[in-house]
C-alpha cells in the first residue's frame, strides 16, 4: 500500500484503521532502538517508515538504500522488517517462533492485528535481549 505523506502524523493518518497499530509499533521501536533516526523509505509498491538508514551494494553492482528497520502497512497485512543479524541469520528467522500468529521471512514478520504479535519480543529483538 502506498502511503503519501510528509511527516510521521500524516503517514499514520493515512494508515487508516491501522494507525493505532503503526503507532504502537512505532513506540516499540524508538524505545528499543533509540539511535536509529526515523525516515520515510519508498520502494516501489510501498512507502515505509524507516529506521535507521543505510546504502548498501551488492558484489553484482546493484546498490540501494534500506533501513535497519523498517514497518509498513501492506494491502492485506502490516509488515515489520528487521534487518539486524546473529549467527548470519536474520532476527525474525531467529526469534519467529516465539513472536506469536505471524508469518516470518528473513527479514520480515507479517501479521494482520496487533493481537497477533508478542510486543514484548518484537521490543527485545533490537536490543538483543532475551532467550531465542
Amino acid at each position: 500500500m502506498k502511503l503519501e505523506a510528509q511527516s510521521r502524523k500524516e503517514y499514520f493518518a493515512a494508515a487508516g484503521e491501522r494507525e493505532p497499530l503503526l503507532r504502537k509499533l512505532d513506540g516499540i521501536i524508538r524505545r528499543a532502538a533509540p539511535d536509529l533516526k526515523p525516515f520515510f523509505l519508498d520502494q516501489s509498491s510501498v512507502t515505509m517508515l524507516g529506521y535507521g538508514p543505510y546504502h548498501y551494494k551488492y558484489a553484482s553492482g546493484r546498490e540501494g538504500d534500506g533501513a535497519v528497520i523498517g514497518l509498513a502497512a501492506q494491502k492485506n497485512n502490516v509488515s515489520l522488517y528487521i534487518s539486524i543479524g546473529k549467527d548470519a541469520r536474520y532476527l525474525p528467522e531467529i526469534y519467529g517462533k516465539r513472536l506469536g500468529k505471524v508469518n516470518c521471512g528473513k527479514s520480515c514478520i507479517r501479521f494482520k492485528k496487533i493481537e497477533d504479535l508478542d510486543l514484548g519480543v518484537v521490543e527485545e529483538m533490537p536490543r538483543g535481549r532475551g532467550s531465542v
